[in-house]
């Protein structure tokens, strides 16, 4: 695919990519990932207090009773203390609206949160429902430490519901699922979560073969960690379903999960998803894993069991998948295209791929694949052309294969700089700094 074919078909990824330019960065005060109604003042404060005297089970009833009450424009601050959600399934279905939403939210003093956990005596329900038996819209949970339960959190029918700077972890099975019904505007930010259990997902989104489906949702600045072991038979750490689109995945780091980091689906023909400025390392299977119909830019990946980057047909056909400007790094495998062969608006551009084998693999050939720019170290298998040789580990500031080092930058004198293409092009990189050279890899300096 020449660069004036490429343009026409990076043209439906414009609505995607355009609220997330370094320009609105600097105009905008709040954060870019965080919802619009996120400056919205709450109209009544509740606070509510923590019993030393009760049980933790009778501080849960109380806290499930302030729960319910809730009405639009609330804001729950919740003291610090130990709330276990004892008895059956628990739902908030809370409605809330753009200019007056619901909070609940751990309270907060100079800027550190109360340790508000909740939790429950069994693993029979999920710690907590959200959207169930009624519609959730326009709530914001907050800062809460969420653990035990099968589940931790469970949306159901939910849109506008924003999730942020949580803690899940020792749950029975998924941190947080969104798997039943369809979601949109889901915004999964600041949280941290670890020591899953079951399937043992970070965050599960989406059904499988699109019959439930995510849109227009940002999940970015999580950190997921140690998802894996005895307990977890498989271990993913964010996983976006088969049909899932318009999402971005962003600023997540995510690392020694048993399963891949970030495994990504396609959209089912709808608009891409993009995943931007990861960084991910330690997985048992691939790093990063994504089928097709989505933009992969600027994320740092290294040290995986299978391969740093795989792109195969799962639940739907690899197509219109750009990956371009990141660095892989894996000492078994760098890269695999299982499915890219003779597929439309396949692009591998601009990327470092280094391993001490096989840098890049097309086991069924590479024909029509725009590959150019590329930097590797190791032997590319399926294409003859697109890639420059690199020298070693030396050609980045401190970078070692076991990602204990994971200081990507490319190094004074590297062979990244200069070998990177104009197109596709991408305005910033990994830390957000305005691309002006033509560097390979995730950084631009």
């Amino acid at each position: 695919m020449r660069v004036a074919a490429l343009t026409v078909a990076l043209v439906s990824f414009a609505v995607a990519l355009a609220p997330f330019t370094s320009a609105q960065r600097k105009k905008d005060e709040r954060s870019p990932y965080d919802p619009a109604w996120a400056a919205a003042k709450p109209l009544r404060k509740i606070e509510h207090a923590h019993n030393a005297k009760q049980s933790v089970e009778q501080n849960g009833a109380a806290l499930k009773a302030a729960l319910l009450a809730l009405k639009a424009g609330d804001c729950l601050v919740i003291e610090s203390g130990t709330y276990s959600l004892a008895g059956g399934m628990f739902e908030l279905n809370l409605a809330g609206t753009e200019k007056a939403p619901i909070w609940v939210n751990a309270a907060e003093t100079k800027g550190e949160l109360a340790k508000v956990v909740i939790t429950r005596p069994d693993a029979k329900q999920n710690v907590l429902n959200v959207g169930g038996a009624a519609p959730a819209r326009f709530l914001c949970l907050r800062g809460l430490e969420i653990t035990g339960g099968s589940h931790g959190l469970r949306l159901h029918d939910c849109e506008d519901v924003w999730v942020d700077r949580c803690k899940f972890y020792d749950t029975g099975e998924v941190a947080i699922s969104a798997n039943t019904r369809d979601t949109a505007r889901l915004f999964l930010t600041r949280n941290n979560i670890s020591r899953t259990s079951g399937t043992g997902e970070g965050m599960y989104l989406g059904g499988n073969d699109g019959k439930v489906k995510m849109r227009d949702s940002v999940i970015a600045l999580n950190h997921i960690h140690d998802i894996g072991g005895p307990k977890v038979t498989q271990g993913d750490g964010i996983e976006v379903k088969q049909g899932s689109f318009g999402n971005l995945i962003a600023e997540n780091t995510v690392h020694d999960t048993a399963y891949p980091c970030i495994i990504a689906y396609g959209t089912g023909g709808e608009r891409p998803n993009i995943l931007e400025r990861n960084t991910c390392w330690n997985s048992g299977d691939n790093v990063m894993q994504v089928q097709g119909e989505a933009v992969v830019r600027n994320n740092l990946l290294i040290n995986g069991a299978g391969a740093g980057f795989a792109s195969h047909d799962h639940q739907g056909k690899s197509v219109n998948l750009v990956v371009v400007h990141n660095t892989i790094v894996s000492r078994k495998l760098g890269a695999k295209f299982n499915s890219w062969n003779a597929r439309e608006g396949m692009v591998f551009a601009s990327n470092a791929v280094y391993s001490e084998g096989l840098a890049i693999h097309f086991p069924g050939g590479s024909q029509g694949v725009d590959l150019r720019g590329n930097v590797v170290l190791g032997n590319v298998s399926g294409a003859s052309a697109g890639f420059i040789k690199g020298r070693g580990l030396e050609d980045f500031a401190k970078l070692t294969w076991d990602a204990a080092e994971r200081d990507a930058r490319p190094a004074k004198d590297s062979p990244l700089i200069g070998a990177a293409e104009t197109e596709p092009k991408v305005e910033t990189d990994l830390t957000g700094a305005e691309r002006a050279g033509r560097v390979a890899g995730a950084y631009e300096k």
